[in-house]
């Protein structure tokens, strides 16, 4: 049975599953720092003033460890640490689109717009299934889009339920899409534009490689797809018979609106949404529109989500209460937020992860040259555990894993490619990823199911993209 929407809104047990299985990985990396010796790469600062690692300098044992108070603490003292910013960002453009789209969906457009798209699409939704799973890929692959379309999740796992699927098809349509594209790196600024830029190389050269990647893995998503929804699919007689009276708000201002205004609302709402996707598009291109995207797409849904609403007659106090009680209901992704990063600031406070890093990179140099590009797609893939962000992770890995595939006669290019599949798809299986825990939240799944339902996926993909890396090898790409 479908459940009626609610806006968005974190699922308690969701939630409590969630902040669980964080905690037990904060435990395990406070833990680490007993057993893990400190230790540093020296770090340098590049012509185009990036912080990156010294490889000449290289690697050296330090004083460090964490206080068990900073531990208690870090999910606080992490806004203190680096990228605080980044993380303070992300903070408020979660709480602006939990505004945001408390007032759609209380005026009723969410609703209306389903509706529409149910109508429209309900006897050829797997052909929509396959448009909205492209869409989604070239939002990552082109754009390096994620954590920005967040809040397109609940509507895609919306749209899903109304045709007859459920929440995880929703779940792997959009944010299991974007994860795949965003790793596929076709033009993706964030992992492979910094990381060739990094390696001297010039950028989204060597295309040929990541666009064959990104066709494979979307015959794979939508196989695997496909092959789940026919499973759990209900009749199109049952879509159909659901009517948009069934799910309409019942507030008193729906009531007396005018007649005809959610039609205009929602045309509003989709011109400011599709003002919203060209601008984001356009940073593809404007590269000094990539800063600030995040900062778009909330203020892009916080005019929507009051102008809109305002359309289809929901205004003075009403409107604020409605925006302010999706400012409440989203709050506790704020927590999960915190925690999740406070595992990484732990490690980076007793100067662990470059131990770590530097540990693997020596396994790395005594191991036969095919297997080489697997151990470095291996290594992004550990140290995306703990690091979500793929530019930071450019900057510390770039420099150590590039001249120790030369050694082997790997080509950078190619190191590049494993370096994007390291930090893509995983974005949508760890729990240490903000985005993926506040989906999961957003959609009412547990953080347990979505792992084992998609585990056979991700084992599939890593099959799939190690096998691509192996044919990169053996073609000298």
């Amino acid at each position: 049975m479908e459940k009626e929407s609610k806006g968005l809104s974190i699922s308690v047990r969701s939630f409590i599953t969630a902040i669980i299985v964080i905690f037990v990985l904060m435990i395990i990396a406070y833990a680490l720092t007993f057993i893990v010796p400190s230790g540093e790469y020296a770090r340098l600062v590049n012509d185009a003033g990036q912080t990156v690692v010294d490889t000449e300098a290289g690697f050296k044992y330090v004083e460090g460890g964490i206080p068990l108070w900073k531990w208690i603490l870090s999910p606080i003292l992490v806004l203190t640490g680096n990228g605080n910013g980044t993380l303070i960002a992300v903070i408020i453009f979660l709480l602006v689109i939990g505004g945001a789209f408390n007032c759609l969906d209380k005026s009723g457009i969410m609703n209306h717009m389903l509706d529409r798209l149910t109508r429209r699409f309900g006897k050829s939704r797997y052909r929509l299934l396959t448009i909205v799973v492209f869409f989604f890929m070239a939002m990552g692959a082109v754009v390096g889009s994620f954590e920005e379309i967040v809040p397109l999740v609940p509507i895609v796992v919306a749209l899903a339920i109304r045709l007859g699927w459920d929440s995880l098809t929703g779940m792997a349509m959009s944010l299991l899409a974007v994860g795949c594209g965003f790793a596929s790196g076709v033009m993706n600024p964030f992992t492979v534009g910094v990381a060739q830029t990094l390696a001297g190389l010039p950028m989204f050269s060597g295309i040929w490689l990541r666009l064959l990647s990104f066709v494979l893995i979307y015959a794979l998503l939508l196989f695997f797809l496909t092959r789940y929804a026919k499973r759990i699919e209900r009749p199109i007689e049952e879509i159909e018979q659901r009517s948009y009276a069934v799910h309409a708000p019942k507030d008193e201002f729906v009531e007396n609106r005018e007649e005809g205004s959610l039609d205009k609302a929602l045309k509003l709402f989709i011109l400011i949404i599709g003002i919203g996707v060209l601008f984001i598009l356009s940073s593809t291109v404007i590269t000094a529109l990539q800063d600030f995207t995040m900062i778009f797409v909330a203020l892009m849904f916080l005019v929507a989500g009051i102008a809109a609403p305002l359309m289809a007659g929901l205004r003075g106090g009403l409107l604020a209460k409605t925006f302010f009680d999706g400012i409440k209901s989203i709050f506790p992704a704020v927590l999960m937020i915190l925690m999740a990063a406070s595992i990484r600031y732990t490690l980076e406070e007793a100067k662990i992860l470059d131990t770590i890093l530097h540990g693997a990179v020596g396994i790395a140099g005594t191991l036969p040259k095919f297997i080489i590009i697997l151990f470095i797609y291996l290594i992004v893939l550990v140290m995306n555990f703990f690091i979500a962000s793929g530019s930071a992770k450019a900057f510390m890995l770039i420099p150590l894993i590039v001249p120790l595939a030369q050694m082997f006669g790997i080509s950078p290019q190619l190191c590049i490619v494993a370096f994007a599949f390291g930090d893509g798809f995983s974005n949508v299986f760890y729990p240490t990823n903000p985005a993926l825990l506040i989906s999961l939240g957003l959609a009412d799944i547990s953080y347990t199911k979505w792992a084992i339902w998609s585990l056979k996926f991700q084992m599939a993909n890593i099959l799939l993209t190690s096998l691509i890396l192996l044919l990169g090898t053996a073609v000298g790409y």
